[in-house]
């Protein structure tokens, strides 16, 4: 018994040894496996690191566990900076014989904790999750290694996941926070019920900008039968719930290429009130479940069509409420008398054939009635009979639905009718009337009320054009804590509106922020300002500012913004300004952006138009000054980790409807690592390009001059040229603050001294506003003003190779550098300098890359040459030459990077001049370069030339299309005029002949 005992102890210990050393066997194996897998069938970045691969045979026995941490999935081309899915944990249950065997290896389960799953639609339809390669088996012999995975997965799992889905293209959207979800199914078999269950503690659904679930709890059971052969999906059993509202699905769904086939009907499965409630934006809350509600429902609806792209199905919702009533617990009426019966329905799913039919919506609040009716038919073009009446006591309205924290009162008035069509050239005849009356808005926040609120307006349009369409603020009033607010407005018409407006007194707006709070942003300050004007759009347009009046003041105190999208904060402690018909005058400013102090002043034209019409440019000048700013606090700090909006990053586009000019000062401007100081000059902004006019300022102990333009008119490719005077600037401070020098020059990081320059460049700028080194082009003039040369690897090569010791160590005084850049490398022309009795001339090129491409001619006494150097000399110049010459020239080839350059001895001469050397040699890489840069140029000029053409047949097609459709309609429009004609005159002939009267024919016998 004892050896039995012991047998099995031994047996113990060796099975688990073996479970520890297998995945030590199989990891490299299953890592090769999966990149190859990914390789093979996924178009995405999937990044994880090998450390974090972990394989285990306890975690899930008796399969082999596979873990992968930090997984994360980033698209491609236009989705090149959006994440697919972030993984902090991803793990796979692999059957272990199907390891060990080594044919194919079978996924059982697959585990996703905490995962964060971002799913964008484009505006073309092309969806981030499309990143599965194309299947090229029909195309290609059968391969029989082509896969080693086989999915056999009976089970699945999503721990706490975050969930989001962007539809640009409908535009639609979903957000699920808190998802955990479980499904199973035997991936092996053909024909199989897939089992899920899905619950989300937060689930948000987006329609064109509106929420129409906000916040909801979403919890579904769904059972689908799955045909893999035909990719036919059933539904069976299932069950969702989203708060208090249950359906459920019946019907098919057909995938068997891009396009998706539905067959689906969904409806509610149970038929109270409550439960269409619960998804009422507002309504479901922490009380819901004390409301007390009456009243049946019945909801029901269909997909159907196929989806693909921007095709959609056909779809509808009917929905009825009968005798609805809710009562909160702590109000003392109830909304009674809820009646609605409405449908949505559009066949083929397209928004042109949508039709929206509201034939019945009323209800009590309290004793306000509320009435509805509305047709739509179209939702692009839109056919409108509708009406809306209500009269709404604000207090009577406060006892049915809670107000949390607020006193209102005053009596709403809400009669609109609409009759017509809605396009962009016509409008329904419209009557609307709100109106507004004794209005008192007190919050438990702030001691004094808001009230004397009144406002009555009135929409109008009588003839269904879009120019007749009168809006009539007659009187808005309202008073804050003893100050007064009042205005009005008038506009007529929609193309070339005519306006006519006035408002007057104090806005005090940390008052009116403690009443309405502002999520995510805090405003104050106070506006003082009495503004009118009155005029015609058409005469802004035409710039006739002497037919508009326009005139006031305003005043600003201790305004105060800070935001969400503007965390650094702005203030303006102080500014007054005067209105006329062409400008407003800012007579002074003081304030801060951010930690930064500023002051302002100057004047603006045109701001009518700019406020009015999306292309009307805002002029104006602008003496802005500082004594500190900090544009650090504006940049992106890639060091806090902090995630970045997509639409934050990539290029900063200068504003389209801008002309300003800014004569800027400041004492001191902090810019990455740079401290400017006495900065002066003007920035001019205009049809997207910025202009640097004279800016100067000191730094590292030298003074800059520079100009310049940035245009953003491509944002796909956008555009810099600048202009550079640099005087006394060290060399080891150069290298250490500008990317251009580290890319051209990081000879500069060993250099002792200081130079001057006076550069001029141009190029273009990347997606991450650095330049692209390729496209500049540039020439200028480098003075050297004092170099120290020690420890230089590229001269103490040049020694090595020629013995010749001095060359290890000198300097070079009041030496100018003509310079050039071209096809994207920096191309030094011949310069000379004086080593002793030696003379050096030296040329070359610079490549962004760090790579060199330099000649060096050395000019020296025949004697100095060494034995080696000697003999290897001889052989290409003979020895009589070489023995008969005082002086040799040397030309030595420098290749390879500054950090590790290589030197060879590429000939000798007796006769030619070392200067002469290396000129002929430079000059014909300058010429190379030139030809690669003018064959670029000239392959962009043919592209466009090819492409404005391809547009102009485009135009011209269309324009012989229309020109043929307007000749159709005006043939068809005169058969149609001479057949009336013709029917008219036709029926003249065949009307029977007058019946005479014969009681006057009898009168007159």
């Amino acid at each position: 018994m004892k050896k039995v005992a012991i047998g099995f102890f031994v047996f113990l210990a060796l099975l688990f040894a073996a479970a520890a050393l297998v995945p030590l066997f199989f990891k490299d194996k299953i890592k090769l496996a999966l990149d190859q897998e990914i390789a093979r069938n996924i178009n995405a970045r999937v990044v994880y690191e090998t450390d974090d691969v972990s394989l285990s045979l306890f975690r899930n026995f008796p399969n082999l566990s596979l873990g992968v941490e930090n997984l994360s999935v980033i698209g491609k081309d236009s989705f090149a900076t959006d994440t697919l899915a972030q993984i902090p944990s991803f793990r796979m249950g692999l059957n272990l014989m199907s390891v060990i065997s080594g044919d194919e290896l079978k996924v059982n389960s697959i585990t996703l904790d905490e995962p964060v799953i971002r799913l964008i639609v484009l505006k073309s339809g092309k969806a981030n999750w499309d990143i599965m390669l194309a299947d090229s088996a029909a195309e290609t012999p059968a391969d029989t290694a082509a896969s080693d995975f086989k999915m056999a997965i009976k089970g699945w799992e999503v721990n706490n996941g975050t969930l989001y889905y962007d539809d640009l293209s409908i535009p639609f959207g979903m957000a699920g926070y808190n998802v955990n979800h479980t499904g199973s199914g035997d991936f092996e078999q053909n024909v199989f019920d897939m089992v899920s269950q899905t619950t989300a503690e937060r689930f948000i659904m987006t329609y064109d900008g509106v929420n129409y679930l906000e916040n909801a709890k979403l919890d579904a059971d769904v059972t689908m039968a799955m045909d893999l052969d035909k990719s036919l999906y059933t539904f069976k059993d299932n069950n969702i719930r989203v708060n208090e509202f249950p359906f459920k699905f019946a019907g098919t769904i057909l995938m068997p290429d891009e396009a998706i086939d539905m067959d689906l009907t969904f409806t509610a499965t149970e038929t109270d009130f409550r439960n269409v409630l619960s998804v009422v934006p507002g309504m479901y809350s922490e009380q819901f479940e004390d409301i007390k509600t009456e009243g049946k429902l019945s909801f029901e609806g269909y997909l159907k069509g196929r989806m693909l792209d921007t095709l959609m199905p056909g779809y509808g919702v009917d929905l009825k409420i009968i005798d609805g009533m809710f009562k909160y617990p702590d109000l003392p009426e109830a909304a009674r008398n809820i009646n609605v019966d409405m449908s949505v329905d559009s066949r083929d799913g397209e928004m042109a054939n949508t039709n929206i039919d509201v034939r019945q919506f009323h209800l009590d609040l309290g004793k306000n009635p509320v009435d509805a009716k509305m047709t739509i038919k179209g939702l692009e073009t839109m056919q409108v009979d509708g009406n809306v009446k209500a009269n709404v006591d604000l207090a009577e309205m406060t006892k049915v639905f809670p107000v949390e924290d607020m006193t209102l009162r005053g009596l709403l008035k809400v009669d609109a009718d609409a009759k017509g069509t809605y396009s962009e050239t016509s409008m329904p005849v419209i009557d609307a009337d709100l109106n507004l009356t004794n209005g008192y808005v007190k919050s438990k926040d702030f001691p004094a009320p808001i009230q004397d609120l009144n406002m009555v307006t009135n929409i109008r349009n009588t003839t269904g054009n879009t120019d007749d369409t009168r809006i009539n603020i007659e009187r808005f009033n309202m008073n804050l804590d003893g100050e007064p607010l009042e205005g009005r407005m008038l506009v007529e018409g929609i193309d070339q509106p005519a306006f006519d407006g006035r408002i007057k007194g104090i806005l005090d707006l940390t008052k009116l922020t403690k009443i309405f709070p502002l999520e995510n942003m805090t405003l104050a300050g106070r506006i003082n300002a009495d503004v009118a004007a009155k005029g015609k759009m058409s005469d802004i347009e035409a710039e006739k500012y002497n037919n508009i009046t326009a005139n006031g003041t305003m005043a600003v105190n201790n305004l105060t913004f800070v935001s969400t999208d503007l965390p650094q904060g702005m203030k303006i402690d102080k500014a007054n300004a005067t209105f006329n018909n062409e400008r407003i005058n800012l007579q002074s400013m003081s304030g801060s952006l951010g930690k930064s102090d500023i002051q302002a002043s100057g004047s603006l034209s045109n701001y009518i138009g700019y406020a009015l019409e999306d292309n009307q440019p805002l002029r104006g000048t602008f003496n802005i000054s500082s004594n500190r700013f900090d544009v650090n606090e504006w940049m992106v700090d890639e060091d806090t980790g902090e995630p970045v909006e997509e639409a934050a990053a990539g290029v900063v586009e200068v504003p389209a409807n801008l002309d300003v000019a800014l004569n800027i000062s400041a004492k001191q401007v902090l810019y990455d690592n740079l401290k400017l100081a006495n900065m002066k000059g003007q920035v001019q902004v205009k049809d997207k390009v910025a202009k640097l006019n004279d800016i100067t300022f000191n730094t590292l102990g030298a003074t800059f001059a520079t100009s310049g333009s940035y245009n953003t008119q491509s944002l796909q490719q956008p555009l810099f040229d600048m202009k550079l005077d640099i005087q006394d600037l060290g060399f080891k401070e150069a290298f250490n603050s500008f990317n251009t020098v580290q890319a051209f020059a990081p000879i500069a990081k060993v250099l002792e001294g200081k130079f001057s320059t006076n550069f001029a460049f141009a190029g273009e700028l990347g997606q991450d506003m650095v330049p692209v080194f390729k496209t500049l082009d540039g020439t200028g003039v480098i003075k050297v003003l004092r170099a120290a040369i020690n420890n230089v690897p590229i001269v103490d090569k040049i020694s090595n190779l020629t013995h010749f010791e001095e060359l290890k160590n000198f300097v070079i005084e009041n030496k100018v550098i003509n310079a050039q850049i071209v096809d994207g490398k920096l191309v030094v022309k011949p310069f000379k300098l004086d080593v002793g009795n030696i003379g050096m001339s030296v040329g070359g090129s610079t490549g962004a890359d760090g790579s060199i491409d330099y000649v060096t001619a050395l000019d020296v006494p025949a004697g100095k040459v060494g034995r080696e150097l000697n003999t290897r000399l001889a052989s290409l110049l003979g020895n009589e030459s070489l023995a008969s010459s005082e002086r040799v020239t040397l030309k030595l080839n420098v290749g390879g990077t500054y950090s590790d350059p290589r030197v060879s001895l590429a000939g000798g001469s007796v006769k030619e001049k070392a200067a002469d050397v290396v000129q002929s040699v430079v000059q014909n890489k300058l010429e190379e370069a030139k030809q690669r840069v003018d064959q670029r140029k000239q392959q962009l000029q043919d592209s466009l030339e090819n492409e404005l053409a391809r547009r102009r047949a485009e135009l011209e097609l269309k324009a012989q299309q229309e020109l043929e459709k307007k000749r159709l309609e005006a043939q068809q429009q005169l058969k149609k005029q001479a057949t009336d004609k013709v029917g008219g005159f036709l029926r003249q002939l065949s009307k029977p002949a007058a019946t005479p009267d014969t009681t006057k024919a009898g009168a007159n016998q």
